[in-house]
């Protein structure tokens, strides 16, 4: 079946899921409820998956692109994530995405704040997060082991980096995303291509545990979608739908710096927190020449909101931690944008940054609800959901087979095809090109009326928001947007008669 996402397909399959009775309803079109989708549809199943706004709406959009080891979980004792993660990993680099994700250099300066002892600890776990690599049977050749820099080739990698008192850098690799929204793009369209359901712009109004009653946002129209099973995967969301969850919701910020801002920057940087152990500030050089610096970890209060607000506070936290290890401090002048994330944390004592990030699955009354986990285990929290689905609907169904799946993209590149496209098409990179020769007006970030015309066609874009703020991320900052809007409605108005 076709992967191709877009609003003809939608009008379509909205007027299925209003007639037929499913295996399984997916709510939430993050990673984890795209991931169930597909899960649940490779095993044979009849679903559907809805969300009230778009793909990758809430936190899978908004989270630092790593695809990491486990190596923080490791250091508190949570053996079992940090190994959870380091085979996720490894199953996206290797067969599911590796069009998406590869490994990334990372250097934590040695600064007179950051003492041998600590260096050593650093180090120690930098080489049992290599162990994890090596047990998860991921290539050292996909993701080469840490090493001891000297100071000049810490300022090689790193020449923003202050040379008063620098000893050298500690390097290590993890995975990296090119942009997590596109990875969920990716898998909501794979679950597509296996015969899902795959529907924004509905919003589950209540889980009947036979299903849901859905309003279609686009109409205001509202209907019943019957299912034997429904999976609540809403994220921080999730608690209003099934109140017997309780949540505690963390808001992880980034800033995004304006290109040229740090000069030279090729490797990723961790920065010491002050008064913390194995906490550090990331720096994260993106293919467009920004630079985002994350991540705070802060309790949030009262209902989530559709988009968190970026508090001045963190921009003050994030920019002192950075300037620490900085040559030229970063002003705040620098800071062209800036966006948080909630992660949906089960509730706890403690610190919000102190809690597991372990998934849970909690089944009631005809609906499963995951919550939890992290980015880079989506996959294995999608299967922990369908399994428990699968048992309590007694639906008869294969075992998940996403580890082997390829995601769409992920197929042989094409030749003859320029570099930028391949990396955010992967396998389709050649139909790409096509249109992005056929409309080559640039609207941003080296993109181009093609590339936001594909989204349309192919990737569920419906309107100005989802193109440039989840398909593409000129949004991010506020003047880039602006720019890009009159182009952005040139496209979605020529759409229809292509």
């Amino acid at each position: 079946m076709d992967s191709s996402l877009n609003a003809a397909r939608r009008t379509r399959e909205l007027r299925r899921v209003a007639e037929e009775r499913l295996d399984v309803l997916v709510v939430g079109l993050g990673a984890t409820g795209a991931g169930a989708a597909l899960d649940a549809a490779s095993r044979g199943l009849r679903v559907a998956a809805i969300d009230a706004h778009d793909l990758a709406f809430g936190t899978s959009r908004w989270s630092s692109k790593l695809v990491h080891g486990g190596l923080r979980y490791l250091a508190k004792g949570q053996v079992g994530v940090a190994y959870e993660s380091a085979v996720e990993r490894g199953i996206l680099l290797r067969r599911t995405a590796p069009h998406l994700a590869g490994a990334h250099p990372y250097a934590l300066p040695l600064t007179p704040a950051v003492s041998r002892r600590q260096a050593a600890l650093v180090m120690a776990g930098y080489r049992l997060g290599d162990g994890l690599r090596a047990a998860a049977r991921t290539p050292r050749r996909l993701l080469p082991g840490p090493t001891l820099l000297s100071a000049a080739r810490a300022h090689t990698l790193a020449p923003v980096l202050k040379r008063d008192g620098l000893r050298g850098a500690l390097l290590s690799w993890d995975g990296r995303l090119l942009d997590d929204a596109r990875l969920v793009v990716a898998i909501a369209r794979t679950a597509a291509a296996h015969g899902a359901y795959v529907l924004t712009r509905c919003r589950a109004l209540r889980l009947t545990g036979r299903g849901a009653d859905v309003r279609d946002e686009l109409t205001g129209e509202e209907f019943t979608v019957r299912a034997k099973v429904v999976i609540n995967a809403a994220g921080v969301w999730a608690d209003a739908l099934d109140p017997q969850v309780r949540l505690r919701p963390s808001r992880g910020t980034h800033l995004v710096l304006a290109p040229g801002t740090l000069p030279g920057l090729i490797a990723g940087l961790h920065v010491p927190i002050p008064g913390e152990v194995n906490r550090f500030a990331l720096v994260l050089p993106q293919r467009d020449g920004r630079i985002h610096v994350g991540l705070t970890d802060e309790p949030v209060d009262g209902p989530a909101p559709d988009v968190p607000e970026v508090p001045d506070e963190d921009v003050r936290t994030l920019l002192e931690v950075l300037n620490g290890a900085l040559e030229t401090p970063v002003t705040p002048e620098a800071v062209a944008g800036a966006y948080a994330g909630l992660r949906p944390l089960l509730a706890a004592d403690g610190r919000t940054a102190d809690l597991s990030r372990r998934h849970a699955v909690l089944p009631g009354d005809g609906v499963v609800t995951v919550v939890g986990g992290k980015l880079t285990t989506y996959r294995r929290m999608a299967e922990d959901a369908v399994d428990r689905a699968v048992a309590l609907a007694d639906l008869r169904a294969g075992r998940c087979r996403t580890r082997r799946i390829p995601l769409t993209g992920a197929g042989p590149q094409p030749p003859g095809v320029p570099a930028r496209l391949t990396e955010r098409y992967g396998s389709e990179a050649g139909a790409a090109y096509e249109l992005v020769k056929a409309y080559p007006e640039e609207v941003g970030l080296g993109l181009t009326e093609g590339d936001l015309l594909w989204s349309v066609l192919h990737e569920g874009a419906l309107d100005t928001d989802d193109l440039l703020d989840r398909r593409t991320r000129i949004g991010l900052v506020k003047q880039d947007r602006e720019r890009a809007l009159a182009a952005t409605r040139d496209v979605l108005d020529r759409t229809p008669h292509l």
